[in-house]
């Protein structure tokens, strides 16, 4: 049974990497979907413009799921059919192209682009990362990668000092993106295949 399910996580990511580039970027739209759904999760905070959402776990997972390149996509497509009037962002909420700008929130968006690229890449580089504990560090620094952009859009907007900076972009929220960190991984790490799928050969 054990050996069968390996089998099975081996074939689906050979599977996917033998998709063509248009059934790929069909991928890409379901997993902005599956992120637009876990946006509808938002807990607003009196003190941050800045709510605690679902999407993080999605960003985490896309990159997983998609690989290196396909995974970015899809946060890029999530966010461009946002801003396009879908109401799919924090609350079931859409943007204008020029509200976008104005948004304390838009450097988050930003990174979700960013953090899936780099997921993506990490994880079809190496097999050794996609065990539990390689995949963890890369789901925190994924995290990480979201706090930098949130924290640098917030400041370039309202210019307020690094302390309220943190209080307002990073620190309320590490509790929840552990938690979302470590069941992040813990579906990827049950997801990957240990085997090569895509030519790496680092095991």
């Amino acid at each position: 049974m054990v050996e069968k399910v390996k089998s099975l996580r081996l074939e689906a990511f050979l599977w996917r990497e033998s998709l063509s580039a248009l059934h790929k970027i069909g991928l890409c739209f379901a997993m902005a979907a599956c992120t637009g759904l876990l946006a509808g999760i938002r807990i607003p905070l009196p003190f941050t413009p800045v709510p605690i959402t679902g999407q993080v776990l999605g960003v985490l997972l896309s990159g997983v799921c998609l690989g290196r390149f396909y995974g970015g996509l899809s946060m890029a497509i999530y966010l461009v059919l946002g801003l396009s009037g879908i109401p799919w962002f924090a609350g079931w909420s859409s943007l204008s192209c020029f509200a976008f700008f104005a948004n304390p929130t838009a450097g988050y968006l930003i990174g979700f682009i960013l953090a899936s690229l780099f997921i993506g890449r990490e994880v079809d580089r190496k097999i050794n990362n996609r065990f539990f504990w390689p995949q963890l560090k890369l789901m925190l620094v994924g995290v990480l990668i979201l706090y930098a952009a949130g924290a640098l859009w917030l400041w370039f907007l309202l210019k307020l000092t690094l302390s309220k900076i943190l209080m307002m972009a990073v620190l309320p929220f590490i509790p929840g993106d552990l938690l979302k960190a470590f069941l992040a991984t813990s579906i990827s790490a049950s997801l990957l295949p240990k085997k090569s799928y895509n030519g790496e050969i680092d095991r």
